[in-house]
Order: C-alpha cells, then structure tokens, then sequence
C-alpha cells in the first residue's frame, strides 16, 4: 500500500486546501507547487505555451508566490538567473515543450558555472507521442547535458496518494540539490496527457472525487519545510600550523577574484581581518565587493595590472606565500605573472569546482574567508594590528602613485561633445573626448553612483575597464556580473533579474545590449528601475585589443561586427526612455539620483579605434611612471 498521508476518516474534519482537483494535471502541478513554495520558493517565471499549461494555472493561482510572465525562454531564463544570483534562492522557470526548453540552455550553463540555483520545469509530451512526429516534441531527457546538479523525469500525474507521496519527495530533493553543497541549477522534465486545461468553473473531475474529499492537506505538508542549506562556513581548515606557517611570512599576498557574497559586510571585514592580522597586501578584482568598503581594508590593492605590466616590478613583486579567495581576476597581466611564479598556494573556494585554470601548485581549502575569520576570532586579539612591513608597504605605494596618475588623467581639460568622430564613428552629438570616453566610464561609475546601488557589469570590455579604473571607495556599490561563461548573451535580462524590486545600474557595450533586446518585453511585468549605461562604439571593442585587429579584412566585418542600430527607434519601439549623453556632466548628473521606476537607456557613443589605442597608450605610460626600487 505505501504511504497513505492524504486519508481520513469519513467525519475527521478536513483543513483548507489549494490544491485543484479539477482534472489530475492540475491536481498533479497543484501539488508540486505547493511542495515548492513550502519549502521556500517566491518567484516562478512562466513563458507562454499549451503544454505547460498545468503548471502555469498552479504557479500563477498561487496565493503566496510571485508569477511572472516572459515571453522569450532565454531571455526568461537570464532574468531568473539574475534574480536566484541576488536573492540567493532558486527561481523556478516554467515551459512547454519542444524547443522551448533548449532556449533555457545557455542560462544552465551559466547557472551551473556561476553556482546559481535554478529550478528548470519543462513540460514535455507524454511517452506515445515521442518519437513519432507529433509536433512540440524533441528529446528533452537529460537535455541540458551534464550541467545540472541533478535531473529527473517524473513519472505521468496519476491522483493516487502514494503517486502524490512520490511527487512531493522527488521536488523536495530537487530542491535541495539545487542548494547543498555546490548550488546549481536542477531539471524536472514533466510529461502531461490530455486534457491539459481544467474543468470549466471549480467542477471536481469525477475520477478524483473520493480522493478530493478525503484529502487532508495539512497532514500531506505536515513534513514540508524550508530545509538549511549547508553552509561551508562551519567548516574551518585553518589548523595552527597552518596559520603560523602564514604568519611566518613577510612577503605573503592575498588575491581577491570576483565575488557576489551572500553577506558583503560579513565578506568584506573578514578578508580585512586576515590581511591586517598577516599583514598581506590585498590584490582585489574590480567585481569584488573588497573595492566598494575599502576601509575595510588598508591594505587593499586595485592598480595590479598596471604595476605588473612593468617587467622590473614584477619582478621585485614576486611573494613568498600566495592566498587566494574564489576565482582568479580578469586581469590576462595577473594570471601571466602567476603562472611564472612557483611558489606555494592556497585557494579558499567552497564548492567542489577548480577554479584553478593556472594548475598551480596550490592546495584547495574547501571553505569560506568567513569560516577562516571565524577561526581567527578564537584566537587570541591583538591590541593592535602590525604596521606594514617593507613589502606590503611597497604595494601601498605603488598604489597610491597609480591612482593618483589615473586620477589626474581623467581630471584634465576634455572637449565635452565632438561632432566630427573617426570614419567608422557615429553620427554627430557623440562623446569621443579624444579617446578617454570608454575607459573613463568606468572610473566615473565608481565615485558617482547612489551608495548601495547594484551594478552589472557585462562582459568583454565593460568588465575590464571595470579592473583596470574603478576607484576604490565607500559606497558599497553591489557588483553583479555572469562570468561563469563570461558570455554576452542574457546581459540585460539578468540586469532586469537582479534589478527587479529595487533600483540599478547597468554597464554594457552596443552588441551585447543588441544581443537581448527580448529583455525589454520583461519590462510591463517587472518592478523597479534600472539605467542601462550603453556604451555604443559601434561594434566589439574587445577585438581591438587582440592581435586580430592588425587582419582587416576579415576584422571589421566578422570580428568588430559593427551593427550600426539607431537606439533611439529601438528604445521607442519598445517604450523604454532614451537619452543621448553629450558631455561627462551630463552623465553624472543622471547616474544620481536614479529614478524610482521604469527602464532608461543612457547611450554614450564612442570611438572604437581611438579608444582602444587610448587603451594600449595610457597603460604603457602609467605602468612606467613607477619604477622598482630597494626596499
């Protein structure tokens, strides 16, 4: 007989229910979603589709979750995305069958990189009608390959308490395979026969009727309840010889790769307490929280990639120990000094990912920078932490000295608008200033943004100006960024993801923009505001800084890939406010502060050669400017 937890006795009196007993479908969904949103689920992201219709009616009668309706299934999927990676907990994603599902797939992908939790419903036909022409249908058993953490074809609805019993505990473990251990998206593939609409008005289907008046809900859920994740801070690995092999060394360095913290005060105070109790310098990546509490942390480094691209400072910069926290950075300059060193290394990164491209000689602390913290609060307290000693004071001053040169060069006299761009320019009113405009962005970004603001971060160039200029602070900007795959597609739905109830920034070149133009369809469902920074250059800047640049043909054509979109149509089409950016004060002065709702592009046009050459000329001349020296 099995589990029997929906039957009563005939006169027990039975507690209220949402579940619909209108046909088995809708029973059969009803229960999934109920289990989900037991267990914590808020928001479901639904795209349109017969199929799935089930699921729909459930998620969207629900009466505590949050449904919202996209057309387009990639663009719904880097919403969801953007939306688990802010909140921290999976996003449910909802569609029919066929190739509707596939659409889902660079997002998984992501998802499965950038350890995010999502929950990947895909309607599919039922086993006769697969294989055989029926139309919507494909194979989508195990359809997004080995990137989910888990991946489960559930049985055809069937209204038989054990049958229900089997649906409730297979979600229940998506769920928390989603969440435990390495977060990650997770697949149910759910096949429905006819009839896929309910019953018209509130009928019970006569088939289910006993079991519609037996039911007991509460007794059914009873056992149903969000469930703690794992949390890898609990596990510290920091013995004492280990920490006093650290303390021993005087010329130790900690590097700080990209990072979205749960908790970005908790992040950031424990990587201060650390370098402060070794005295290690902090090399952090522009995307890592460290840079927007910079008090936090006096020893904190951003200017890394310029000093290194001096060989004679390289050189003197080499470290005895190397701690390293996550992901490496983006800087290609940092990644080329380390693969030269040969020294010993330690990488703190909880999930069960090598996040090691380099095969350094390192050891994999699986744990937090919190759970390392944590240890350190048992020991002992300093009455004071130790001045710098010789090396990480050299770090400080080559900071201070870069910063104050990358500062100066942006402060000085700029023709505000500029009429006549190069040939491959724009049309007039564009923001050229002489080749400062793209890199100077990022630096503006960092000094004019409301405290607090999330900001995302595109790929390609956006992300690496963000490295290389943005200027350390108090504002605690929220970075958010996909670099898991650290491709282009999905940017401005995960931007409207994270953004959604709240307001926000987002940083993004023309083609990556255009590449998810869908994203403006989330904007009738979707609360909030956010200003799309675009920075139009007419193509890929990021290809100027390859060696391909110097082929041309083919660059222009089938690298640069210029497009040549008017956004002001484009914005109108889809009633999304546009402005044209004439002069840097201008841009400051809408950057803060931001509206409270709506979506507003701020189009900055640039000049795509002048930049990159503006690029490759300052960074020359600032990585010069300090030499080594004794210390």
């Amino acid at each position: 007989m099995g589990e029997d937890w929906g039957a009563v006795a005939p006169n027990q009196e039975r507690t209220g229910t949402t579940l619909d007993f209108r046909n088995v479908n809708t029973l059969w969904a009803s229960v999934l979603v109920e289990t989900l949103a037991r267990l914590g689920l808020q928001t479901a992201i639904i795209c349109p589709g017969s199929r799935s219709a089930p699921l729909a009616i459930a998620f969207a009668q629900h009466p505590t979750l949050e449904a919202i309706p996209i057309l387009d299934e990639r663009s719904a999927s880097f919403f969801a995305l953007g939306l688990a990676r802010r909140t921290g907990l999976p996003v449910a994603l909802i569609c029919t069958s066929g190739t509707a599902g596939a659409n889902f797939y660079p997002a998984v992908i992501e998802a499965h990189e950038s350890r995010v939790s999502l929950l990947l419903l895909t309607a599919d036909r039922p086993p006769e009608l697969r294989h055989c022409h029926a139309g919507q249908a494909i194979d989508q058993v195990s359809l997004y390959g080995r990137y989910p953490n888990w991946q489960v074809e559930l049985a055809l609805p069937a209204a038989e308490s054990q049958m229900l019993a089997y649906l409730r505990q297979t979600v229940i473990q998506g769920w928390e395979r989603s969440l435990h251990g390495t977060p990650g998206p997770v697949h149910f593939n759910l096949p429905f026969r006819e009839p896929l609409a309910p019953m018209v008005g509130s009928m019970v289907d006569p088939q289910i009727a006993d079991l519609a008046e037996s039911f007991d809900e509460g007794l059914f859920f009873q056992k149903v309840q969000p469930h703690a994740a794992e949390h890898p801070e609990s596990r510290n690995f920091l013995d004492s010889a280990l920490w006093e092999e650290w303390q021993g060394c005087d010329r130790g360095l900690i590097i700080a790769g990209p990072a979205i913290p749960a908790c970005a005060p908790t992040y950031c105070r424990a990587v201060g307490e650390l370098s402060q109790r070794l005295g290690w310098p902090v090399l952090a990546e522009g995307l890592s929280p460290l840079r927007n509490s910079a008090s936090l942390n006096p020893y904190l480094i951003s200017t890394y990639d310029i000093a290194l691209r001096n060989p004679g400072l390289a050189e003197q910069l080499k470290p005895t120990f190397i701690l390293r926290l996550g992901e490496l950075p983006t800087s290609k300059t940092l990644r080329l000094w380390l693969q030269g060193l040969n020294v010993p290394q330690w990488i703190i990164e909880p999930s069960h990912h090598n996040v090691d491209p380099l095969h350094s000689p390192a050891i994999h602390l699986r744990t937090t920078i919190e759970a390392i913290a944590q240890g350190l609060s048992q020991r002992p307290a300093l009455p004071d932490y130790p001045a710098p000693n010789a090396y990480t004071q050299h770090w400080l001053n080559l900071e201070l000295s870069l910063r104050q040169a990358i500062a100066h060069t942006f402060q000085q006299p700029e023709i505000q608008s500029v009429r006549g761009l190069s040939e491959r320019g724009l049309s007039e009113g564009g923001l050229s200033e002489r080749g400062l405009g793209e890199s100077k962005i990022a630096w503006m970004l960092s000094q004019s943004l409301p405290p607090q603001t999330p900001l995302f971060i595109s790929n390609s160039m956006p992300v690496r100006d963000i490295e290389l200029f943005w200027q350390p602070g108090q504002l605690d900007i929220q970075p958010y960024f996909n670099r898991g795959a650290n491709g282009i597609e999905g940017i401005l739905s995960s931007a409207l993801g994270v953004t959604h109830q709240q307001q926000g920034v987002l940083l993004t070149g023309d083609l990556a923009l255009l590449h998810d133009t869908n994203g403006f369809l989330i904007q009738p469902h979707w609360q909030g505001h956010l200003t799309i920074v675009l920075v139009n250059n007419n193509g890929g800047g990021i290809f100027e800084m390859l060696p391909i640049a110097s082929f041309d043909p083919p660059f222009e054509t089938f690298f640069a890939t210029p497009q040549r979109a008017d956004f002001t149509k484009l914005c109108a089409a889809y009633q999304v406010e546009h402005v044209m950016i004439q002069s840097w004060a201008d841009l400051a002065a809408r950057l803060n502060p931001l509206p409270a709702n709506g979506i507003r592009v701020l189009e900055v046009r640039c000049d795509r050669k002048a930049d990159a050459q503006w690029r490759k000329d300052t960074l020359t001349r600032l990585s010069v400017l300090v030499s080594p020296k004794q210390f």
